[in-house]
């Protein structure tokens, strides 16, 4: 399969753009959900079990009422790259499941 190819600047920018809330900093995208906490835990761990079945996963951090993800592709260096977006997305789904509402 390989080490996937980092995106441009450009590649970046128009994929933010389909995920809303989502945001890059430096070479992470990041966002943050407002979520009561045993939902938080529910979604981590179908997060888990996903990013196991793809072979990509996102840094994930639990507070009282916040979940926040931060994905990168380590296997590449620690860039962006289209996994990474893919993540995002099934991310945002998985939340949007366990009724989490995204912190504006």
């Amino acid at each position: 399969m390989g080490v996937p190819e980092p995106l441009t600047d450009e590649e970046i920018a128009a994929a933010l753009a389909e995920l809303p809330g989502w945001i890059r900093d430096g070479d992470e995208i990041i966002r943050t959900y407002d979520i009561r906490y045993h939902a938080a835990v529910a979604a981590i761990v179908t997060i888990a079990d996903r990013s196991r079945r793809i072979q990509h996963h996102a840094d994930l951090d639990l507070r009282i009422d916040t979940l926040r993800a931060a994905i990168t592709t380590h296997d590449a260096g620690h860039v962006l790259t289209r996994a990474d977006f893919d993540l995002a997305h099934r991310i945002d789904v998985i939340v949007a499941a366990h009724q989490a509402i995204p912190l504006n």
